[in-house]
């Protein structure tokens, strides 16, 4: 199974220098595993499931974080349209508190995505850490979109 393989510095209750944490991120969409490259086709009106696997590479624990997902379109002009509550609404919450993820082990999350309209969307996935208690900024990291072909419903052929 394909995946987002990244390498991020985990601050959260060490300092930065004692090690970079490992995390894979698998994301699948109506049960299919996406990469940067694939589109994924679905039908207006049918709920999309969506899930997103992490798993915990390094040697330490690492948490809390929040998964975030945003859907926009992208006009190819360099604006990206997040106004989207009349084209897409989630089954569920967009964002995941995740507490902790040990080393080796995984945090699945899922979903699903409702598309209103058809059209091409995206999905900006982040992951941050979710520590209210640090004085310092929120590290975020951005996995590459996955790319979502809404299509008219296909009408049963009649006999």
């Amino acid at each position: 199974m394909r995946g987002y393989q990244v390498k991020v510095k985990a601050e959260i209750g060490r300092k930065e220098s004692d090690f970079i944490s490992e995390i894979k991120a698998d994301i699948l969409v109506d049960g299919k595993v996406c990469d940067c490259d694939a589109v994924v086709t679905c039908q207006v009106g049918d709920p999309v499931p969506l899930q997103v696997k992490l798993t915990n590479w390094s040697r330490h624990s690492v948490g809390p974080f929040a998964l975030t997902m945003m859907p926009y379109q992208d006009y190819q002009n360099g604006v990206h349209n997040y106004d989207l509550q009349d084209a897409i609404t989630f089954v569920g919450s967009n964002t995941f508190h995740i507490d902790t993820v040990k080393p080796t082990k995984d945090s699945v999350y899922f979903g699903a995505l409702l598309f209103l309209y058809t059209g091409d969307f995206y999905l900006n996935i982040k992951f941050h850490e979710d520590n209210s208690s640090r004085e310092l900024p929120l590290s975020w990291l951005c996995f590459p979109s996955v790319h979502i072909h809404a299509t008219e419903p296909v009408a049963p052929v009649k006999q």
